[in-house]
């Protein structure tokens, strides 16, 4: 297997156990806050979905999947809000009334994600795409980091929903 295709699989694993996660969820459990102040199944999933969708348009050049999906989804607090650095309040207002939205959200951004990931070579890999860490990150690296990252937090959501449901 190629680093494209090494990459597709877990992107693909990304995809394949969102909407599992998603799945059965009604509003109460999308908003619940584990002991009062942990994040909430919808959060976390709404948090992936857009780090993914942010990171890869950033990587690919595009526009973000959330320019068309931010109205759908009720919310209206623009591209650059990812949920990094979220305050209480700001975990409290991501509303997701929809949990088949948010899935159907995270759908498109793994496909703007898999034709970005069509163009991918060496060379793509090894560009530096960030200069404010020593050294600068590459391209490569940073689809690993998105990975990571997704895919701590599906085990959290997944985890989350075990406990109340």
């Amino acid at each position: 297997m190629d680093v494209r295709g090494l990459l597709t699989e877990g992107f693909g694993r990304i995809a394949e156990l969102f909407p599992d996660v998603a799945d059965g969820l009604d509003e109460r459990t999308l908003h619940e806050r584990p002991g009062g102040t942990g994040n909430p199944i919808g959060w976390l999933l709404w948090h992936l979905a857009r780090v993914q969708d942010h990171h890869v348009a950033g990587l690919a050049d595009q526009p973000q999947v959330w320019v068309e999906w931010q109205q759908k989804l009720g919310l209206d607090n623009g591209t650059d809000d990812i949920g990094y650095g979220h305050t209480s309040e700001q975990v409290d207002a991501i509303r997701i009334t929809d949990p088949g939205l948010l899935a159907a959200y995270h759908h498109e951004v793994t496909l703007a994600t898999a034709r970005y990931l069509e163009t991918v070579d060496e060379a793509e890999l090894e560009r530096e795409v960030d200069q404010h860490w020593d050294p600068p990150v590459t391209a490569g690296q940073r689809l690993v980091s998105i990975q990571g990252d997704c895919l701590q937090h599906l085990g959290q959501a997944a985890y989350v929903k075990g406990l109340i449901s």
